[in-house]
């Protein structure tokens, strides 16, 4: 498997092998009810108050006015958005937590941008789209069902905690999909692919779980 010019292979290896050993599996798995408040913490997570910054060893720096991001694949309406033209778009503001699978989670983070929701409205999948690619400036790729990202939590965020989200978590723009572990919560999107067949992503290729739900301990495959 190829990898972007730049990233840290050392820190790729030891996740790799954290995969192979299973690292912070308890064996929990929450039931749909169990989700809730006050069980919202999954299994195998701490609480913490700041937002740590995980990434591949690459910040890409994308100037606001030289950002684009491309809708393509199964959809009726491909596109493609500068910044302002995707600020055009109606804006939404949500809260949810963060559950990244290196264990720790932090609550209630308040987001603004665009929902998925709005976005599929304006392109319009075809009925055959069943999956999305991510791709990133910094060439990380990750992989959903449609329905996930369809769902009603799912933005695409421009703005955290009322500025605008910085470069080191994502800016301008990132994915954020409150009810998967956060690596499908792709920084630096440039590229959305609608597709009939799913396709692997970056970390889904080195042994972590396709579909990630924290509370069934989805971390790895």
């Amino acid at each position: 498997m190829t990898q972007p010019a730049g990233m840290k292979e050392k820190l790729i290896a030891t996740k790799e092998r954290w995969a192979t050993e299973g690292r912070g599996l308890t064996g929990a798995v929450r039931s749909a009810a169990d989700r809730l408040p006050p069980n919202r913490l999954p299994p195998g997570q701490r609480l913490v108050s700041n937002w740590p910054v995980l990434d591949l060893g690459v910040t890409p720096t994308v100037a606001p006015d030289r950002w684009a991001l491309e809708i393509a694949g199964l959809v009726r309406r491909p596109a493609r958005f500068d910044l302002t033209a995707f600020q055009a778009l109606p804006l939404s503001t949500m809260r949810s937590d963060i559950h990244c699978v290196t264990s720790w989670s932090r609550y209630d983070n308040d987001w603004q941008g665009v929902s998925a929701k709005d976005l599929l409205a304006d392109v319009e999948p075809l009925k055959s789209a069943r999956f999305v690619l991510f791709e990133s400036y910094d060439g990380y790729t990750t992989n959903l069902p449609l329905g996930s990202f369809a769902a009603e939590d799912v933005l695409l965020a421009t703005h955290w905690q009322g500025a605008p989200l910085a470069a080191e978590h994502g800016g301008p723009m990132r994915v954020v999909v409150p009810k998967h572990y956060f690596w499908k919560s792709a920084k630096w999107v440039n590229r959305i692919v609608f597709a009939a067949e799913d396709k692997p992503g970056f970390w889904e290729m080195r042994g972590y779980h396709n579909f990630a739900d924290p509370w069934a301990e989805e971390r790895y495959s």
